[in-house]
């Protein structure tokens, strides 16, 4: 049913999430802590509001976009929030990407003010004679850093070549340009329904879209699935695996714990089974916000997550065998939901007590969720339709993309592209996407964006990349590769395949398995047949 949040006609998100909690008296609660280091509200707010006036000594105007492309650490929420109060809008970009996708999100958010970590700089140094909006870059230097030995606080100067950090003259230094402005600020007069942030979503067809979230949508969210489902209080301890640019992550690791006063741990390296069980025992979390395969590669290695009263996956649909074999280890349930990016979080889950494995579980409350035919008729329970969601954190739009804003966003409905079924007590299970994207750990992947890659090999002639499933059940990229005439199928050629694809894409992108063909299927306009090349492997794990 529908939820109402009675916010004001002007409303700022930083005000409620940082400002908030200060007034409230939590000033000095701890906000963040992120390795040995620790950050109370007060801290994060004095930093959030230097950050803000820093982007207006740039020149940085309401509604301007800037960019963050930042690890998990104490520099995002005041990032994130210091844009946000100033009335600027923060563009929080996925650090496992490649130079040229950052190249497309950069120009196509025309974004003037990039906040880039030390060492994600040398992502950007290849592309920046081809950022025409682009006109700052501020690098945070990390405190104690071999980066930031000797240059006492300043960043360093370099005749406009890249130094050995990446850094350029005109390079701005995170820490030193803070400590030169005022450490209170003004909250811009935003409303509610004002753009806040965008995330940039892949969405069915592949081609990156610019998600434009308002400014009430985190309380939206933060008021129905974390109060209403985690039942979150001020007195957990938030530690998200999935990092902050993600709309799951963003929402584990800043909102949920700011909404309600709490505290929350950040993760900068990835997060390996090793990792995530050292970051438990050294800060004690209560809550755990995973993806399904982490939560396989944590069940293969040693380790504790005494302290814990609830895990959560999403991302993709979890295994049972993981849930029986992570509460048969630990004595903890796993909550699976499903989200997306336009949702800004989860909107049907499982719940403590209510527990159905291999489902996504139930709608959550403020949430409505509908299976329809191609007529967009709602099926009967237990036959397999197309997701459709309405809730009042959904993105207002696609940034100049009128046309797939339509076709997603349909009135008061948005369209999942997710095949789905529900079952006559109301548990949600999902049955596939209803086009060719793969979810791969998590993240989209475009098989398209694959099959380029490939296909630059000199000896590919022609490659289709769909999803196949690995002994968990769980999504990975496949090709199917005609090779030149030159070149003989092997274990090598194979083999040096996944490696140059490993070389120009993210890891998580490169197929698993690669099967040599003779030809492809095609249509009579020479469009590759995926859904043989499926149909051809389901009837060779069927032989």
């Amino acid at each position: 049913m529908p939820y109402s949040l009675n916010l004001p006609d002007t409303f700022n998100a930083a005000d409620h999430f940082v400002d908030r909690n200060v007034r409230e008296g939590r000033g000095g609660k701890v906000a963040v802590l992120c390795e040995d280091r620790s950050f109370t509200y007060a801290q994060i707010q004095a930093g959030m509001n230097r950050f803000g006036n820093a982007l207006k000594s740039l020149g940085v105007r309401m509604e301007e976009r800037v960019a963050l492309l930042l690890l998990d650490t104490e520099v995002y929420p005041q990032a994130f929030f210091g844009a946000i109060k100033m009335g600027a809008v923060p563009v929080c970009l996925n650090t496992m990407n490649r130079s040229q996708d950052f190249q497309f999100y950069l120009n196509d958010s025309r974004t003037r003010v990039l906040v880039v970590d030390a060492p994600l700089l040398e992502m950007i140094e290849p592309i920046r004679g081809n950022l025409p909006f682009l006109e700052h870059v501020i690098v945070p230097l990390r405190q104690g850093s071999p980066l930031r030995q000797g240059y006492g606080g300043q960043a360093p100067c370099c005749s406009g070549e890249p130094s050995v950090n990446g850094m350029r003259t005109g390079d701005l230094d995170f820490d030193a340009l803070l400590a030169a402005q005022s450490d209170r600020l003004d909250t811009a007069p935003t409303c509610r329904d004002d753009a806040c942030f965008w995330l940039y979503s892949s969405g069915s067809t592949g081609s990156p879209k610019g998600t434009v979230h308002l400014q009430h949508d985190m309380v939206y969210a933060a008021n129905t699935y974390g109060m209403k489902v985690l039942d979150i209080k001020e007195d957990d301890v938030f530690f998200s695996a999935a990092k902050l640019f993600f709309a799951y992550g963003l929402g584990n690791g800043i909102y949920f714990p700011f909404h309600v006063g709490a505290t929350a741990v950040y993760l900068p390296q990835r997060p390996t089974p090793e990792q995530v069980y050292a970051t438990v025992r050294r800060h004690s979390p209560t809550l755990y916000f995973g993806v399904p395969t982490l939560y396989g590669q944590m069940l293969e290695q040693e380790g504790s997550m005494a302290g814990v009263r609830l895990c959560v996956s999403a991302g993709e649909a979890l295994p049972p065998a993981y849930l029986h074999r992570w509460k048969a280890r630990f004595q903890l349930d796993i909550l699976d939901g499903i989200g997306s990016t336009e949702m800004a979080h989860i909107f049907v889950s499982n719940r403590p007590g209510e527990i159905t494995p291999g489902s996504s579980g139930k709608v959550v409350p403020g949430y409505e969720a509908r299976i329809v035919d191609e007529s967009m008729h709602d099926v009967p329970p237990g036959e397999i339709g197309t997701l459709l969601v309405k809730g009042d954190s959904a993105a207002a739009y696609y940034w100049n993309k009128h046309g797939k804003t339509s076709e997603t966003m349909m009135g008061q409905w948005l369209n999942t592209g997710d095949k789905y079924y529900c079952d006559r007590q109301g548990y949600f299970f999902c049955a596939g996407r209803s086009d060719d994207m793969l979810k791969v750990g998590g993240i989209w992947v475009s098989p398209n964006e694959v099959e380029s890659c490939l296909i630059e090999h000199p000896d590919v002639l022609e490659c289709a990349v769909i999803g196949a499933c690995d002994e968990d059940n769980l999504v990975k990229p496949m090709a199917f590769v005609v090779l030149s005439a030159t070149k003989e199928p092997s274990e090598l050629v194979e083999t040096e395949l996944k490696e140059f694809v490993k070389s120009s894409l993210a890891l998580y992108k490169y197929p698993r398995w690669i099967r040599f063909m003779d030809e492809l299927p095609k249509t009579a306009t020479g469009k590759i047949k995926r859904f043989e090349l499926r149909n051809l492997l389901q009837q060779q794990q069927a032989a």
